[in-house]
């Protein structure tokens, strides 16, 4: 049943076209409130009932954010459901702290840009990569109110201009 519904997820394309795996979440509010510079691809240690929980499609980035803590990064805040069949001999923290794994050399990278040229690290998706779990994230800079709007404005002009061709074409 949940194979069947995972077959219609669309896939995930990085800067270069290549499909990633099937997109399970979308951090929508990042491409807003950031200007997304880089992006990486790091796992993430979860628990079983996490696992099905995400294959069940019940979980959020809404408010999720990525903190260094000790030369390791951790995801905050992101929601993982609960579902009927969890074990109760488990206690089962749907906004708990979850550990990200990457190679070193890349958290060396991340921290050398945060701690020094003021970026930010943002969640962007969680998708499957070959039956794996794992989180996009990226090394952004926070958008001026001014820039939010132009970047507004822009979409709506697009949407209006493609909207005038289609009337001319008919």
């Amino acid at each position: 049943m949940h194979e069947a519904r995972l077959l219609h997820c669309p896939a995930v394309r990085s800067v270069h076209g290549k499909v990633h795996g099937m997109s399970i979440t979308k951090n929508r509010k990042a491409q807003y409130d950031y200007s997304i510079e880089e992006r990486f691809e790091a796992g993430l240690v979860l628990e079983g009932w996490e696992v099905k929980s995400v294959r069940a499609g019940r979980a959020q980035l809404n408010e999720a954010y990525v903190i260094i803590r000790d030369a390791e990064l951790f995801l905050l805040n992101a929601h993982f459901g609960l579902l009927m069949t969890t074990s109760t001999h488990e206690l089962a923290d749907p906004t708990r702290t979850r550990k990200l794994l990457m190679h070193a050399e890349e958290i060396r990278k991340l921290i050398g840009k945060v701690e020094r040229a003021g970026y930010a690290l943002v969640p962007l998706d969680l998708h499957f990569s070959k039956g794996r779990v794992k989180l996009a994230l990226g090394l952004a800079k926070g958008k001026k109110q001014y820039e939010k709007r132009d970047a507004e404005q822009d979409k709506d002009w697009k949407r209006e201009q493609s909207r005038l061709l289609k009337q001319r074409s008919r």
